[in-house]
């Protein structure tokens, strides 16, 4: 019988740990793909971490998590460690409330004590970056420290500091040599915690950060909103440093001595491997990145702020731009439009933003954005006209082209009858014989915009009816349909054919057709978003021409090809658009990556407020119709 519970817990415990570790296994094969897919292995290559090296947000941000952790770790210890002492000496109920109030901060949510700093750093008009995510990352890590040195101060003699003292020792003598050395496991202890929570930590960073200031934990959350396999090969590294300092912290004690003098220097010497190991990193990373501008350039030593959707860049357009200009871009991600607003609304300075049509019209009707200067632009005689004077802002006034495109239906070209397409357009989604095949996009602008068009009725409706009874058509759907409501992940699982149609971007179709030609594209005849996300200049911008020039650089044929070929979507730039589509180009024969501009149906979106409002929380009650009927 105890031989039967033994061997029931050893295949537990090893379930367990495959659990816990397939999925880290996983990730570090394929940092190693050739492919962009990261579900499909295509061949071995170090041209992600070829990629990592070479990004320089990828090194800093590296950096930032690092040096924000070590230094961290160094104040919250000595901080806490003090704290601790302090507090064993105080009366019991300040003792007692202290520790109350101590609690506090590991028991609040995550994103309670993230809004708590943003507001007071909002309040007390400091600017966001490197030194308020320091100062949120110390303020978090000091309440763990100061629990693990607490119960090892109660264990201590409360005589010991006296007796100390009593035979001669000076009181900072007696806390030095007597009382840290009998709490040395509890302090180490508690630098590790504070240490591990803050490489960790998230929530807090991302709301305390800004002047383009990321740690690792930001940088994977924007490269993970699309296709990137950099993403495995940035957290492999991180795998390979975390665990060479517990190889270190493991191992050392190892080789101590019984005896106690021997098993205290132990302690400590295992400290140094992991802080010299972790400080050549450090030394390398910042080395990586040092390489002084050419001050003959024209915008040598200056800095250009960018606001863009997180892996919307080309893979050398930023390095490429600093190469001709000597500036120095900074580039913060939002995931978006409504992010970024809140931003922006709430006086945040950026030279440059990458809004959507609808959010740029609501940008112009705020005053919000400045005019652009046409004197300092060459690059509208490049662009394609069908691109140019959109509803949202007739005559460019404000806004230049980034990437264009329309909304359609990705399909499996074994699995779905291109008749069934063309007979049924969006109301295909409704058809039971793709039953549990199908995935929804989770935008409620999108998906309304499918569900009126399947209806007959304009996307831009402000029709409370209309809007009511394409919510019908949706609940119908997820009643009936069982589908999976999905955003970006859909672009990787389409290329693997793992359902057979879903609503998805025509840049994201681009993509998937590019990596498996069973995959098709179509766009129904009843209408779908002709959408444009352009390059805009913020009223409160500090660098008006250089933004101009950045404009100028990524419109021209070099940059918005590196951009083009890099994230799949469609070039403004015509001769881009042309050769990326035409023989020998990336997208040749994929009808998705030209978009269509030849039907009236199409529309544009256009800015309301309170039709806003009704399609979000109408949208919310269909997402809970699909949790229901699950």
């Amino acid at each position: 019988m105890k031989k039967g519970k033994r061997s029931f817990g050893k295949i537990l415990m090893t379930l367990m740990v495959i659990f816990f570790y397939l999925p880290i296994l996983y990730m570090i094969i394929f940092s190693f793909n050739d492919g962009k897919s990261l579900t499909h292995f295509t061949g071995f290559s170090l041209r992600w971490y070829r990629h990592m090296l070479e990004s320089r947000d990828m090194m800093e941000a590296l950096y930032t998590t690092f040096g924000v952790a070590l230094l961290a770790t160094a104040v919250s210890t000595v901080v806490g460690t003090i704290s601790a002492i302090g507090l064993s000496k105080s009366k019991k109920i300040v003792r007692d409330l202290m520790e109350q109030v101590n609690n506090l901060p590991m028991m609040n949510p995550e994103i309670v004590t993230a809004i708590g700093f943003m507001l007071l750093f909002i309040t007390f008009r400091v600017e966001k970056g490197y030194a308020t995510m320091l100062l949120a990352h110390i303020a978090f890590c000091i309440p763990y420290v100061m629990l693990s040195v607490m119960p090892k101060i109660r264990s201590l003699d409360p005589n010991l500091a006296d007796a100390a003292m009593d035979l001669g020792a000076t009181p900072w003598r007696a806390l030095t040599k007597v009382i840290v050395p009998q709490i040395t496991p509890g302090i180490i202890s508690g630098a590790l915690i504070a240490f591990t929570m803050s490489v960790d930590d998230f929530i807090i960073s991302y709301f305390v950060t800004g002047s383009g200031v990321k740690n690792l934990s930001i940088m994977v959350y924007t490269m993970s909103k699309r296709v990137n396999p950099s993403i495995n090969a940035i957290s492999t590294l991180v795998v390979v440093i975390i665990t060479v300092v517990l190889v270190l912290i493991n191992l050392v004690p190892s080789f101590m001595s019984k005896r106690q003098r021997k098993a205290e220097i132990g302690r400590r010497k295992f400290v140094l491997p992991a802080a010299g190991c972790a400080a050549l990193l450090l030394v390398i990373v910042w080395l990586s990145g040092l390489g002084g501008r050419d001050s003959a350039l024209p915008y040598a030593g200056e800095t250009l702020f960018v606001y863009n959707w997180g892996e919307y860049t080309g893979e050398n357009l930023i390095q490429d731009f600093e190469a001709l200009t000597g500036a120095t871009v900074v580039m913060e991600n939002f995931d978006s439009n409504e992010q970024m607003y809140i931003k922006v609304a709430n006086g945040e300075a950026y030279d440059v933003l990458v809004p959507s049509d609808y959010m740029i019209q609501r940008l112009m009707d705020e005053g919000l954005l400045q005019e652009l200067d046409y004197s300092q632009l060459d690059c509208l005689e490049e662009l394609s006209d069908e691109v140019l004077g959109l509803p949202y802002d007739p005559n460019n006034d404000y806004s230049i082209p980034y990437f264009w495109g329309t909304v359609g239906i990705v399909y499996d070209t074994t699995k779905v009858d291109l008749a069934d397409l063309e007979a049924e357009g969006y109301n295909i989604f409704l058809d039971e014989k793709y039953k549990g095949d199908i995935y929804l996009y989770d935008s409620e602008r999108d998906s309304f915009m499918m569900a009126l068009k399947a209806l007959g009725y304009s996307m831009n409706t402000e029709d409370e009816e209309e809007l009511r009874k394409a919510y019908d058509w949706l609940v119908q759907c997820v009643q009936t349909m069982e589908p999976e409501i999905v955003t970006d992940e859909i672009i990787d699982n389409m290329a693997q054919g793992r359902k057979a149609l879903g609503l998805i971007y025509s840049g994201d179709a681009a993509y998937v057709m590019s990596e498996n030609e069973d995959m098709g594209f179509f766009m129904p005849e009843s209408g779908t978003n002709l959408w444009s996300d352009a390059m805009v200049i913020p009223k409160n911008a500090k660098n008006p021409e250089l933004a101009h020039e950045f404009i100028n650089y990524v419109s021209s044929y070099e940059g918005a090809y590196d951009n083009s070929s890099y994230v799949g979507y469609t070039s403004p730039n015509q001769q881009v658009m042309d050769d990326l589509a035409g023989a020998g180009g990336d997208y040749e024969g994929i009808n998705a990556y030209l978009p269509r501009t030849d039907n009236e149906n199409d529309e544009v979106f256009v800015y309301n407020e309170n039709t806003r409002k009704m399609i979000g929380n109408l949208w919310s009650k269909v997402k809970i119709a699909a949790s229901n009927a699950s």
